[in-house]
């Protein structure tokens, strides 16, 4: 969900199917999406050459502060992964609500994990969609503010 607001706020739209393989990272329009997605996934694989291969391309295109940046998310979302995996946390019911259509669309409900997440009804559903789009407008209303805050 941030990466979808994070790009929307930027004035852009992204096919975010590209963060689970459902399209290719080229097409994705995410913003250097090739080079932070294929970062993510030689991490992932554990291939150190291709850890190595990665980490040189993404600091070759975007410099060694955005590198650490995209380490540092990587590591956020590893950490958060395995700690909810590992406990069984399901995903609170606000959070099933506002993500649904993006769970959807990335096939995130296959995984095994997923049996822990509630199911909603359709007062659920219809509450997630107005959340969604308030949160949404929120996080498009601080980018707009920050870039008039830095012009």
């Amino acid at each position: 969900m941030m990466l979808r607001a994070s790009v929307e706020a930027g004035g852009g739209s992204a096919d975010l199917r590209a963060v689970t393989g459902g399209v290719n990272s080229a097409e994705s329009r995410i913003p250097n999406g090739d080079v932070l997605i294929g970062l993510a996934e030689a991490v992932v694989g554990g291939d150190e050459d291709a850890i190595a291969r990665a980490r040189r391309e993404l600091t070759d295109r975007l410099g060694p502060e955005a590198l650490v940046d995209a380490c540092g998310v990587i590591g956020n979302f590893e950490r958060m992964v395995r700690i909810a995996e590992s406990t069984g946390i399901p995903l609170d019911p606000p959070m099933v609500a506002i993500t649904e259509d993006l769970r959807i669309q990335l096939g995130i409900d296959e995984f095994a994990g997923a049996r822990n997440t509630p199911t909603l009804g359709r007062f659920g559903r219809m509450l997630g969609c107005v959340g969604r789009n308030i949160g949404l407008a929120g996080i498009r209303a601080a980018a707009a503010l920050g870039r008039k805050g830095k012009g």
